[in-house]
């Protein structure tokens, strides 16, 4: 069985406050005359569902193009946690059995959210959770929520210990109606050079 864990791109769909929102154009029209349909799309690097690269907070940081393959794909924990506010620490998974941890995938009250509505006071992870990842050999951690740090960070000291230990992060995925427990993951983002993060087609494969 395949989950999709990704937020249709739809121009309803909300963005970062002040970040561009989704929007195309037709180019061409069959129904008028064309050949083919052909459309332009607008964009944020942070629209809906997407892989964060270290250029986003770093200037020396790599872009999606470079990014490690071989962290999107691979065995993955669903965890459902009951935080709705405030910073997400280890023991908020008390109760799961997190064995073999390689990445993870935080499960929260946003994901059963509307996708038109701006989450607020959304939890976020803490620097004590990417430290305790780290511990555990994690290569990737995914969460439901815009941003894997406070939505008031100016710092955004959880980006930069995830990039201090190599481990590598998705944003604003969806998780209505996935059962906790380990999948494949696969969510692989775009080559794309010069720019800050890519959208992804994350789904999770029952394994």
């Amino acid at each position: 069985m395949i989950y999709d864990i990704t937020r249709r791109i739809q121009p309803k769909l909300a963005v970062w406050p002040g970040d561009t929102p989704f929007s195309f154009e037709h180019v061409t029209r069959k129904s008028e005359g064309s050949a083919i349909n052909l459309t332009t799309l607008t964009l944020s690097a942070h629209t809906g569902t997407h892989a964060d690269a270290p250029y986003h907070y770093a200037d020396d940081g790599a872009h999606p193009a470079d990014l490690p393959l071989e962290k999107y794909i691979g065995p993955a924990h669903v965890a459902t946690i009951e935080r709705r506010e405030g910073g997400i620490v280890p023991a908020d998974f008390e109760g799961h059995d997190l064995s073999g941890l390689q990445r993870l995938l935080i499960h929260t009250w946003v994901s059963e959210g509307p996708d038109e509505v701006w989450p607020e006071n959304f939890p976020y992870p803490t620097v004590a959770l990417i430290d305790w990842l780290a511990e555990q050999g994690a290569v990737l951690l995914g969460v439901d929520m815009p941003s894997v740090d406070d939505f008031t960070s100016k710092t955004l000291e959880c980006h930069h210990r995830l990039r201090q230990h190599g481990i590598v992060n998705l944003e604003t995925l969806k998780f209505a109606g996935v059962p906790d427990g380990r999948y494949e993951l696969i969510a692989l983002p775009l080559k794309l050079d010069g720019v800050c993060g890519s959208p992804v087609r994350a789904i999770l494969r029952a394994i």
